[in-house]
């Protein structure tokens, strides 16, 4: 009995000594963990702790715990967070040559998002995002396109957006889409956009079929229309001071986790983004198509694109990216 008792007190002192010298990381999203943010960042961290057996512990922080996106970014930047899950189009006013990826129509399906994120275009977005923005990009995240909700009416053709209050987050160039489009985008941080849609501030959003429905804007959003101007990519990002620091056997299992996750997280996507569809169908949302995407398209082109060429990086860097996507 002695013998047994001394042996479970230096296993317990093992496992205490452990836990204690064990590192633990925080990430904060703006999203609910049965969102596809959470399915993200829950295997990112199964991955994390798996492959480093135990010695680096990860926090999940989802709903906005710890504020916006954007305060979010700032705080991985100065070394007050670890990591945030954030829409790439709230790291482009950090990194703008970043906001290629947000140009509308410039993503066209999943195939042209995996091309964009992997390879060799993904190690320029890296660099990008290091040197403009102070963060690694640790994993993306694959959201499908940014479908618009509204509650004043179907929305089916251009004349139908005329008017319409659009959240957008702060960011130029998607105003700037929208006003070329007719309709009036207002710029608003994340944790406000259900009261705003409540309360009637604004009359709809955009974003991808699985936000949509766990952010429950079946309850003050009557109509979804299917626009396929821009694919929502949402990086998970750590700051540089923060990554600098870590031994490079740390480094390798942050990236290895985060690509691994990465393809977790388009799996979960493609068969997860038809649930919620059905979901937001259930709950009274008509879902409407456009029939003149192709106008959408041209104005995009002839309006938008060429204000913000220089601005991520010149039209020649863009048409390569293009170039190299197929289009």
């Amino acid at each position: 009995m002695f013998k047994k008792t001394l042996l479970a007190s230096a296993v317990l002192a093992t496992l205490t000594a452990q836990a204690a010298q064990a590192e633990t990381f925080q990430v904060g999203m703006g999203d609910p963990m049965e969102s596809d943010q959470g399915a993200l960042a829950q295997r990112f961290e199964e991955l994390v702790e798996s492959l480093s057996g135990g010695e680096m512990q990860v926090e999940l922080f989802p709903g906005g715990q710890l504020g916006s996106e954007t305060g979010m970014i700032q705080d991985t930047r100065i070394g007050k967070l670890d990591f945030a899950l954030v829409g790439v189009g709230n790291l482009t006013p950090y990194a703008p040559r970043l906001g290629a990826l947000t140009m509308p129509y410039a993503i066209r399906s999943h195939a042209d998002a995996v091309k964009a994120t992997t390879g060799t275009l993904a190690d320029r977005w890296n660099s990008i995002a290091e040197e403009e923005a102070g963060v690694h990009i640790v994993s993306w995240l694959y959201s499908n396109f940014r479908y618009l909700t509204n509650s004043q009416r179907p929305v089916t053709t251009l004349e139908d957006i005329e008017g319409l209050k659009v959240r957008v987050p702060q960011n130029e160039l998607m105003l700037s889409t929208y006003e070329a489009w007719g309709a009036s985008p207002i710029s608003m941080s994340w944790p406000e956009v259900f009261t705003g849609l409540q309360q009637g501030v604004i009359d709809g959003q955009d974003n991808p079929y699985i936000v949509n429905y766990t952010m429950k804007f079946h309850e003050v959003q009557d109509y979804l229309t299917e626009i396929h101007y821009q694919y929502s990519l949402q990086p998970i990002v750590m700051g540089m001071r923060t990554y600098e620091k870590l031994s490079d056997e740390e480094r390798a299992i942050i990236d290895r986790a985060g690509l691994e996750a990465q393809l977790y997280a388009l799996q979960f996507q493609l068969t997860e983004a038809s649930k919620a569809r059905a979901g937001m169908e259930a709950e009274g949302v008509e879902v409407s198509t456009l029939e003149d995407e192709e106008e959408w398209v041209r104005i995009a082109k002839e309006q938008v694109w060429p204000e913000f060429y220089d601005e991520i990086g010149g039209q020649e860097a863009f048409e390569e990216m293009q170039k190299a996507l197929g289009h």
